[in-house]
């Protein structure tokens, strides 16, 4: 459940090892399957253990001199990039409407947007996986390009691929719906998919109310896998969290890595290490997913 404005710093973790201030380190998850973080305060810096640095842009107002940092950061630790694009600005009060930017996407006003940030992409020396408006089958109404109609949002997503793949021909695509029944409608096709990201939070509280009961990740994952698992596409947890009592978050730290053969195409999860800003549902506010804050106590049952 991706959220805009709490990706602050492109390369936040960068700075975070470069001043210092990165104070402890965190191990990972136990288990074989890949895992990777979005990391901005660099809690996981240290770890050998980590294969994916995850990034997240808006294509405006963006500073593109700091991801040679980000991939450098990447590189020396042996990283691959995966790379979130979001079509707006960081800016809440200056983003665009749904309408303009449809509007823009179709007059071509941000192929220069797309192509600059793929220019620089193609200068990596880490392997890049581009993931560009994800979770479009959201209906918060978080994101301005989610609940389109799909033949618009496919044109759009297909027109940014292909301007990204001229200037950075060697990238991989990842396609990333939230995971609902509705994703379906919005898949661009194969020439434009290499892997496919779903997203699994687990909050304690919210699911003890609201689900009859504690979600295990399979419980919330095995569903939307079983919606895309068809496409025969390699599969991966693209943005990860999980908040609740100590034993929850326990449970969940001992399985996400841990025999995932029921997931045949399952190749990788990647943790999201920051806090909400966008609302959960039903006033819970903003789940704070970083692991060192992850564990509370106002479960439903307390």
């Amino acid at each position: 459940m991706s959220k805009p404005n709490r990706h602050i710093l492109i390369a936040a973790a960068v700075s975070a090892v470069s001043f210092g201030t990165a104070l402890q380190s965190f191990p990972p998850p136990p288990g074989e399957l890949p895992f990777g973080v979005y990391d901005p305060n660099g809690d996981f810096s240290d770890e050998q253990n980590v294969q994916v640095e995850h990034l997240f842009l808006p294509w405006e107002d963006l500073f593109l001199d700091s991801l040679a940092e980000a991939d450098k950061y990447a590189k020396e630790r042996n990283r691959e990039v995966l790379v979130t694009i979001e079509p707006w600005t960081w800016t809440r009060d200056a983003r665009n409407t749904p309408a303009r930017l449809i509007h823009g996407i179709r007059d071509g006003a941000y192929d220069g947007n797309m192509a600059a940030i793929c220019e620089v992409l193609n200068q990596f020396e880490s392997k890049v996986t581009v993931r560009w408006a994800q979770e479009m089958d959201d209906d918060s109404g978080q994101f301005i390009w989610a609940q389109w109609q799909p033949e618009t949002y496919i044109y759009a997503y297909k027109r940014m691929i292909d301007i990204c793949r001229e200037k950075a021909p060697d990238i991989h695509v990842m396609w990333s719906p939230l995971g609902y029944e509705n994703l379906n409608k919005y898949y661009p096709g194969d020439d434009y998919v290499d892997i496919i990201g779903l997203s699994v939070f687990g909050l304690q509280p919210w699911e003890q109310i609201y689900k009859g009961g504690e979600m295990s990740f399979d419980d919330i994952f095995a569903p939307r896998y079983e919606r895309v698992k068809d496409y025969g596409k390699p599969v991966m947890v693209a943005e990860l969290g999980y908040s609740g009592d100590e034993a929850y978050v326990a449970r969940w730290e001992q399985t996400v890595r841990q025999d995932k053969s029921a997931y045949p195409a399952l190749t990788g999860v990647v943790y999201f290490n920051q806090q909400e800003v966008y609302p959960w549902p039903d006033g819970f506010g903003l789940p704070d997913w970083r692991v060192e804050n992850r564990i509370r106590v106002d479960t439903a049952g307390n």
